[in-house]
């Protein structure tokens, strides 16, 4: 039975006490610890920049999993590397496509994983061309922008599509889902192919937050 790996997304913590909101996420249960980095201008909200992955990146032993909701990713790519990035995801929606291929192999030379991710009305079949190239696809089970909205079902549909094609040619990319995942719907997604869950507002607002990760993983 494959691991099911847990990213609490920030964007749900209290800002005001962050790194004491975070620094327990490891021996909760986390793997990841997800950065929703918004411009105002790609998405309808603004969160934060690499400042903020700056100056928690050393104190908390997680895989820093940075998700660029920008327009134009490869000019801010390269600040999210030097702020300690271990994975970098950013929206085929937000870049030219003849430039797809270009920032994937810049943000490898930088020694950091590559993502790429997809909102809900976007075709699925639209990064069949990038499957070999990335770490992972991530897919928008909400439309991104704001946190605590309520799962898409149709998602479903594109998650097990990129587990079959992964199967089918040995790909080696996790599929990251994020947005409204919460004990209900992550068996649903996990059953479909997911192997990394990202959640916000499910895991933050929990009064156990150890024993709400164990029930995403269906522990």
């Amino acid at each position: 039975m494959k691991e099911i790996l847990i990213a609490p997304s920030i964007l749900s913590a209290d800002f005001s006490s962050l790194y004491d909101e975070i620094k327990s996420l490891k021996e909760d249960g986390a793997s990841y610890l997800h950065f929703d980095v918004m411009d105002g201008h790609f998405v309808n909200n603004i969160s934060f920049g690499s400042y903020v992955l700056n100056c928690i990146s050393k104190k908390v032993d997680l895989i820093k999993d940075v998700h660029l909701m920008i327009t134009d990713p490869l000019k801010y790519y390269l600040d999210f590397v030097k702020a300690g990035a271990d994975l970098i995801t950013f929206h085929y929606e937000a870049i030219k496509e003849e430039e797809i291929l270009l920032l994937i192999n810049k943000i490898r030379e930088n020694n950091v994983k590559v993502g790429i991710s997809i909102k809900p009305n976007t075709d699925v079949k639209k990064v069949e061309p990038y499957l070999s190239f990335v770490d992972l696809i991530l897919i928008m089970s909400v439309e991104p922008g704001f946190g605590g909205q309520e799962f898409i079902e149709s998602s479903l549909e594109k998650i097990n599509y990129l587990d079959k094609k992964r199967k089918e040619n040995n790909f080696l990319y996790k599929i990251e889902v994020d947005g409204g995942i919460n004990n209900l719907t992550a068996p649903k997604v996990i059953e479909n192919g997911a192997d990394i869950l990202v959640s916000g507002s499910y895991i933050f607002k929990s009064k156990d937050r150890k024993n709400a990760i164990k029930l995403l993983k269906g522990e």
